[in-house]
């Protein structure tokens, strides 16, 4: 299976071969790293490894917690594939999923950001337009609408992105059960994506077709 681990550690000469070290050591392939951060003589690091399903995530946990200043922040399941770009796919496939496009974008978020479910909503009733896989059936949004893409963590230790869509009076919620709280990096990375769609032909008529569509069940 494919993990991702969030590691901080000293942004100084060795300290990225430690951590790679340990993790070759405890079994794990790493397949990527992408560094989210680096500033005050510390860095932020993204590793994507392939490892074993039946092992034990806290091997690697305890093998990195033998080195020195190195901090584990989260170890997760992830679908994203190293190196896909699956942003640039959607994208291009959403150019031609008429009404489908907010909800194939909305299917496709948890996999692009290894978060675990995503939901669109109307921006003041909060009625849930559509929603992807593994999403709760009651989905509740955080109050207010924010005005641009920000994260935060609910009450109940689920980590979300929070981002309006201002011209289809819409709100999206990207939430992460399992890992760490969404990076700034991450936060960036939704709202550029965001803004491209928001663009694509025909993409305000298609939302107002589902929400329509979803409107009409809920009286049936």
């Amino acid at each position: 299976m494919l993990l991702r681990l969030r590691i901080a550690l000293p942004d100084r000469p060795g300290a990225l071969g430690a951590v790679t070290q340990a993790l070759g050591v405890a079994g794990a392939d790493i397949i990527q790293v992408v560094v989210l951060d680096r500033g005050d003589e510390r860095a932020v690091d993204d590793f994507t490894v392939a490892w074993p399903d039946a092992a034990p995530r806290e091997h690697l946990v305890r093998a990195l917690d033998e080195i020195p200043d190195i901090k584990v922040e989260g170890v997760w399941a992830t679908r994203e594939a190293p190196g896909t770009y699956p942003e640039l796919e959607i994208l291009k496939f959403l150019t031609t999923a008429g009404d489908r496009a907010l909800a194939t974008l909305v299917d496709a978020m948890p996999v692009m950001f290894s978060a675990d479910w995503a939901a669109c909503a109307t921006e003041r009733a909060h009625e849930v337009v559509c929603s992807s896989w593994r999403a709760p059936e009651a989905v509740r949004f955080p109050e207010p609408a924010p005005s641009r893409p920000v994260a935060a963590t609910l009450e109940s230790g689920v980590h979300v992105i929070h981002a309006p869509l201002p011209p289809l009076a819409l709100t999206l919620l990207l939430a992460r059960v399992e890992g760490p709280a969404f990076h700034r990096t991450e936060v960036t990375r939704l709202a550029r994506i965001l803004d491209i769609f928001l663009l694509l032909p025909a993409i305000e008529e298609g939302a107002e077709r589902a929400f329509r569509s979803t409107n009409s069940a809920n009286y049936l």
